[in-house]
């Protein structure tokens, strides 16, 4: 039974499926309203494995309100760094705080009450169930499970998944798999977002719809997002500021013009400096 039916004889979203979609549809959207308003700040924040340093000595500000990129070449540091801002991995030495509390000392599933959501580069849904059951999986492990249905009803609402909450999510497109993360991000009630390549593998169209769906919790919620792509073209268009790592070290940091125009930021890139270049 283990191995051939591990949810039941008739499994868990089946039964879901026949129950429950009628009390989900009288359910009120609650309004999502990012849990606090604090900077998070990482100082001299370094990782080593083994005889490799990933991040060196860096130091970086996360802001509600604001979409902040962070970029640089392959093997530069940017999802290590990521990893230690929200608990995956703790830093060998460097502080990490926001409002005066220490993170690092947090387990990881408790950066979700100091306002802290995230996605992964590769998707990590749960592709036998339905994209509500994907999302009421965020609402119910985190604030205690309080108000879950209707904080599930607003996430999906503002994604526009309403249509296909008991769609399997196995079955979505890339893009809308992307979109699921996201509201399964964003149940949590977060006041800071990160997004570990969220236009990975996506085509223009995909990609543009991203851009707005972005811009719109940034602009609606006041919720800060922490952008890692390599889709340059998205990091300039939604980013106000943008950090740069090189070979575990920040080289850079300003606007996309400040950075574009970055000599090291143009040498890291294209081995280059930009007179030589010119």
């Amino acid at each position: 039974m283990l191995f051939r039916s591990p949810d039941g004889l008739a499994g868990l979203k089946e039964w879901e499926e026949w129950l429950l979609p009628a009390r989900r549809s009288k359910v009120e959207p609650k309004p999502l309203e990012p849990a606090e308003s604090n900077v998070l700040e990482a100082r001299n924040v370094v990782k080593r494995f083994g005889g490799l340093t990933a991040t060196n000595d860096v130091d970086i500000t996360v802001r509600p309100g604001e979409i902040l990129g962070l970029i640089g070449p392959n093997g530069s540091g940017k999802t290590t760094l990521m990893n230690q801002l929200s608990g995956i991995l703790r830093p060998d030495s460097g502080e990490i705080t926001r409002a005066g509390r220490d993170l690092i000392k947090l387990p990881a599933h408790q950066f979700s009450d100091a306002g802290i959501s995230r996605t992964f580069q590769n998707i990590r849904l749960f592709p036998t169930l339905s994209v509500y059951q994907n999302v009421q999986a965020a609402a119910l492990s985190t604030k205690g499970g309080k108000d879950a249905p209707a904080r599930i009803a607003a996430a999906l609402d503002r994604l526009g998944l309403t249509g296909i909450a008991e769609t399997t999510a196995g079955t979505l497109s890339y893009g809308d798999q992307r979109r699921v993360e996201i509201a399964r991000a964003l149940v949590c009630q977060p006041s800071l977002i990160f997004l570990d390549e969220p236009a990975a593998g996506m085509n223009r169209e995909e990609t543009d719809a991203l851009m707005l769906i972005l811009r719109k919790l940034n602009a609606d919620l006041g919720i800060g997002i922490l952008l890692v792509d390599h889709d340059l073209a998205l990091i300039n268009a939604v980013c106000q500021r943008i950090v740069v790592l090189n070979e575990g070290r920040k080289i850079a940091e300003g606007t996309p013009e400040e950075v574009r125009n970055d000599p090291a930021v143009i040498e890291a890139y294209l081995g280059t400096t930009n007179h030589e270049a010119a």
